[in-house]
C-alpha cells in the first residue's frame, strides 16, 4: 500500500455512516449484504448508503458484486489488513507501545 492509497482508505473512514457501514459489513462475513440491508442497518436512505458505499468501493475497502438486480457488499479483508498493517509498520514505525496496545485490547 502506498500513502495515496492510505489517505484515500483514511479519508472514506472519515465518515460515521461509512465506518457504521464497514463494522455491519465486518459483521456480515464474507458474504457481505444487499444495498438496501446495508441502509437499514445503518439508518441511512438507499441513495445516502449508495452514495458512501460507492466512495467505500472506490477506495477499496468494500467489493460491489451484481446478483440480478440486487448489488450486494461485501469488504475486502485484505485492504483492510493491509491498511491496519501500513498503519502499524510505515506510519508507526512498529512502535512498541502501539503495538502492545494492539495486541493487548487494553486500550493502553
Amino acid at each position: 500500500m502506498n500513502e495515496a492509497e492510505a489517505l484515500a482508505a483514511f479519508s472514506s473512514l472519515s465518515s460515521a455512516t461509512r465506518l457504521r457501514i464497514l463494522k455491519r459489513l465486518v459483521a456480515a462475513g464474507p458474504e457481505g449484504l444487499p444495498a438496501g440491508e446495508i441502509a437499514e442497518a445503518v439508518g441511512a436512505t438507499p441513495s445516502r448508503t449508495s452514495f458512501h458505499l460507492s466512495n467505500m468501493a472506490e477506495a477499496g475497502l468494500v467489493i460491489a458484486s451484481r446478483q440480478s438486480r440486487q448489488i450486494s457488499y461485501r469488504v475486502d479483508f485484505t485492504a483492510i489488513g493491509t491498511l491496519v498493517r501500513y498503519l502499524m509498520q510505515d506510519c508507526c514505525n512498529n512502535n512498541e507501545i502501539v503495538r502492545s496496545c494492539c495486541l493487548s485490547g487494553s486500550g493502553c
